[in-house]
């Protein structure tokens, strides 16, 4: 594979690169506000429990409000016309095992729809894939049997090629290896009940992003948040209204 040669030729650089901005990087910090919340007045509920890293944790946005969780429950209650409620359960710098590890230790609500971004550090702290996928599939687990989700979306790592905080080849590296990762979480979760993959091409703006150059800012933020309610109302919704009308 490409990135894996690449890898032994750059090797170095890459490495010089990467601890270079480790050391340099602005921290920070996570949105502010309450980590539940409800948005919409509608009859109908939906309930989410979103879960994962410092994207799910806001970080570049000043508020909740104004991160991911706050766009997206508002988008969903906007096109749905549900009262929709939500807890977020992230920490900046989790690994996808880590995410698993919060869903495991902490107090969950119950909820229909689990939303997970988790995978940017997988890659920079070098957890081999598939061990990164396995945990993935645990947290869908975790996410059904200790808070009732019916169907978990894992959103697709961003194109950190676009990062403006990478420096070149660092940023050529990651970009590659994301995608490498994206194809494989679709694959794996391909054909598979209550689970799936909303991809993200061409969402990422770097002109969007907060001042470190490696998270969203709010406008950012709200772009993933559409596409995120876009892949539930078309693909989820539909087949949860189905199984309840089964019932």
């Amino acid at each position: 594979m490409i990135h894996v040669a690449a890898r032994v030729v750059l090797g170095p650089l890459l490495y010089v690169q990467a601890g270079r901005l480790r050391r340099t990087a602005p921290e920070l910090p996570e949105a502010a506000g309450a980590r539940t919340g409800a948005a919409g007045t509608g009859a109908v509920r939906l309930r989410l429990l979103i879960a994962g890293d410092s994207a799910a944790a806001g970080v570049g946005a000043a508020t909740q409000g104004e991160a991911l969780s706050g766009h997206l429950v508002r988008e969903l209650a906007r096109r749905t016309g549900a009262a929709v409620r939500w807890q977020l359960v992230a920490r900046t710098g989790a690994r996808s095992e880590d995410v698993l590890q919060m869903l495991m230790d902490g107090n969950l609500r119950r909820a229909d729809i689990g939303v997970v971004l988790a995978g940017v550090n997988d890659i920079t702290k070098q957890v081999p894939l598939r061990l990164a996928l396995r945990k993935r599939d645990e947290i869908a687990t975790q996410m059904r049997q200790r808070a009732g989700v019916k169907h978990v979306v894992f959103s697709a790592l961003p194109e950190m090629e676009k990062f403006p905080a990478l420096p070149q080849p660092l940023a050529w590296y990651a970009g590659r290896h994301a995608r490498h990762y994206n194809e494989a979480q679709a694959r794996w979760f391909a054909g598979r009940e209550a689970v799936s993959h909303a991809a993200m091409e061409g969402v990422m703006d770097p002109s969007l992003m907060a001042g470190d150059g490696f998270h969203p800012g709010p406008r950012l933020y709200a772009k993933v948040a559409q596409r995120l309610a876009d892949h539930i109302i078309e693909e989820v919704l539909p087949g949860l209204r189905k199984a309840e009308g089964s019932e």
